[in-house]
């Protein structure tokens, strides 16, 4: 299977999810923030499920009520004109709304919609009189709509409330005063102070020299990101210690949280290979079923010796609620709502149904490492420093040196030793770039770095850099080689977890990265990954996927959705470990695993395969019913009820069906 619909870039309204194979047209929406055009099923509870299943139980008391008096208390008073007249209002809370909708499709050039099909049998069961038939056909038919409605909207809000990460509120600079103000009347231009600690409300570009942003909540990375003046920050990065100002560059709603909020509400626009077979069956099916159900009622007036229209109709009306192809078009794409909604309660974020069926076929995971297999947070392992100097200065050197730097290694001696000694005055202080820092102290030369550094300055030293699996400080004092710091990355808690439930899944699990091959065959080892591969640069990590794909094998590649983009577009199902500020990660990336837990890899693989065996249970359920009661009702054998049965029944039974993924434990 080739990777599918990655671009991204432009994020546009698109038509909503509809059950109703026939309506493909888009859904615009005007600024009241109600949509027009195209039939979806977004129904709104906010009034509660009472107000929403108001009309089904209207016309549901008013049917039990008529088949009563029709069958168990007979009245005198309930023939003719009242009968009808009693059926009639009972239709009317749950036919007019699909009366209004068969006729705008109508208006529209889709006339063979469900609505048409459901308006022809019910009128036609009123037409000949089965009046308890037409309103139990349009009374099951709402429920079912109505259940789906509910449904859409659960996976939808769970989705909305796992990703809206945006503040309400932000600090505007006016006249140098900060003024608390709502992100979205903030005016592009305007100046954002943003406090340590603070989340930033709106794409802008940095004021400050420079700042320390965390950027976890959008790319994953625990490590802080550091900012020069005139870069852009984007909404959701969390500022460091310092407090930084922020010129608005992006409204609020184009923001890149706003877009990907909207992007994921399109989602299900992406439809899964199973989807767009039945939106192209029905088209075709729905009107040949039609011309067929006219067949039923006219031909046999040319074969029948004794022909009786009313019966005939009857037949043919069976046949046209039986045939509709709801219970497939409702459900189908509902067990993918269902897939994508049970994914993001678990902090996985599909983008598309499309990837929920390609993921289910996935034979091969290859994963990153920093970010991805390990935290991304740096901590010392071992300060290991000559006897002939003293420990305790040579560290308080160091992290007064390391406390003028923003690289994650600072960060993490800074952490070990703590506190900087303010009676430390270093002196002559020099970054030496792609190597450390240089500087004087009591008139010695300080150099902390890379071995390359010492290399540089001619520092002798007695240890083997390429023996250490972890990443190295070298530390020279006065013109000697003083010891060096071990500082490594951890590996996270449920990364061997991760390994041994791919295995379980038959998923063979590749390691690529860019550090160096020791640190990471020294990762692979520990988690058992046999295939690891480091030293990498972005093109070789492509090479390396290529040699996997010439296999003809699936290919899942899950990395930090901004280095790793190339191979992430290359890959069947590109994943992103929480990669959602990036642009690559928007435009690339088809999965995002908001937690940044390696285990949802295992879980989206799994929540893949589920929600594509309940969607082939839908489909094998509703030709199994519908093709069973089709030949009994063009036979004369079955009944409206056994019509409503094979229609409305079989879709709420594949509803319920749908559903069920969203109680799953994964």
């Amino acid at each position: 299977m080739i990777h599918q619909d990655k671009e991204i870039k432009g994020i546009k309204n698109k038509a909503k999810p509809s059950c109703c194979c026939s309506h493909d047209e888009p859904v615009h929406s005007d600024n009241d923030g109600h949509d027009h055009g195209g039939h979806d099923h977004d129904h709104n509870v906010d009034g509660g499920l009472f107000k929403l299943f108001l009309p089904s139980i209207i016309s549901f008391v008013l049917l039990l009520i008529g088949i009563g008096f029709d069958n168990y208390f007979p009245q005198d008073w309930f023939t003719g004109y009242v009968r009808i007249v009693w059926y009639a209002i009972a239709y009317l809370p749950v036919g007019l709304p699909v009366l209004r909708e068969a006729y705008e499709s109508i208006v529209k050039g889709d006339i063979f919609s469900e609505f048409f099909l459901m308006c022809i049998a019910t009128i036609g069961a009123f037409a000949i009189g089965e009046y308890p038939e037409g309103v139990a056909v349009m009374l099951f038919y709402t429920i079912g709509e109505t259940f789906q409605g509910m449904a859409v909207n659960r996976a939808k809000s769970s989705i909305k409330s796992l990703l809206d990460q945006r503040p309400d509120e932000v600090h505007v600079l006016e006249n140098n005063v900060a003024v608390k103000v709502k992100a979205k009347e903030v005016q592009i231009g305007a100046v954002i102070q943003l406090k340590a600690g603070e989340k930033l409300g709106l794409d802008g570009e940095l004021l400050s020299d420079s700042a320390s942003f965390n950027t976890a909540a959008l790319t994953g990375e625990s490590k802080p990101d550091t900012k020069k003046k005139g870069e852009t920050v984007l909404a959701g990065m969390i500022n460091g210690n310092t407090i930084a100002e922020v010129k608005v560059t992006t409204a609020y709603n184009d923001s890149k949280l706003s877009k990907i909020l909207e992007l994921v509400q399109n989602a299900t626009t992406k439809k899964a290979p199973a989807e767009l077979f039945i939106r192209k069956f029905a088209k075709v099916y729905t009107p040949i079923v039609v011309y067929l159900a006219i067949a039923i009622c006219l031909l046999p007036m040319l074969f029948v010796d004794h022909y009786v229209f009313n019966d005939w109709l009857y037949r043919a009306l069976v046949f046209l609620v039986i045939s509709c192809p709801c219970a497939l078009v409702i459900s189908i794409p509902l067990g993918y709502f269902g897939g994508i909604g049970a994914a993001s309660k678990n902090g996985i974020l599909f983008k598309g149904s499309n990837f929920l069926d390609s993921i289910s076929t996935i034979q091969n995971v290859v994963v990153d490492k920093t970010g991805t297999m390990t935290e991304g947070v740096f901590k010392v392992q071992e300060v290991i420093i000559k006897p002939e100097f003293d420990k305790n200065e040579i560290l308080k050197l160091i992290n007064a040196l390391e406390s003028r730097s923003t690289h994650p290694v600072a960060t993490a001696i800074h952490n070990h030793v703590g506190p900087i000694d303010s009676a430390v005055e270093l002196k002559n202080i020099e970054e030496i770039s792609g190597h450390g820092l240089k500087a004087s102290y009591n008139g010695k030369e300080l150099l902390v770095g890379n071995f390359k550094l010492l290399d540089k300055f001619s520092i002798s030293y007695d240890i083997d850099p390429s023996s250490i699996v972890y990443t190295t400080i070298a530390i020279a004092y006065g013109g000697q080689f003083a010891g060096h710091l071990t500082i490594a990355d951890e590996i996270k808690a449920d990364a061997k977890e991760t390994v041994s439930k791919l295995k379980a899944l038959g998923v063979k699990l590749t390691m690529l990265s860019g550090d160096k091959t020791n640190v990471v065959q020294f990762v692979a080892d520990k988690l058992g990954i046999v295939k690891a591969f480091g030293d990498l640069l972005p093109e070789d990590k492509v090479n390396k996927v290529n040699e996997i794909k010439a296999k003809n094998e699936t290919i899942a590649f899950v990395g930090d959705g901004v280095n790793d983009a190339p191979v992430i577009a290359l890959s069947t199902v590109g994943i992103a470990m929480g990669g959602l500020g990036s642009d690559a990660a928007i435009e690339t990336a088809d999965v995002v695993i908001q937690d940044d837990k390696p285990s949802k890899i295992a879980m989206a693989i799994n929540i893949g395969k589920q929600t594509k065996k309940i969607v082939w249970q839908n489909i094998t359920l509703a030709f199994v019913v519908k093709a069973f009661v089709l030949i009994l009702g063009a036979g004369g054998l079955a009944t409206m009820w056994e019509a409503v049965f094979a229609d409305v029944g079989v879709a709420l039974l594949a509803i319920l069906n749908a559903v069920r993924i969203q109680k799953m434990k994964f």
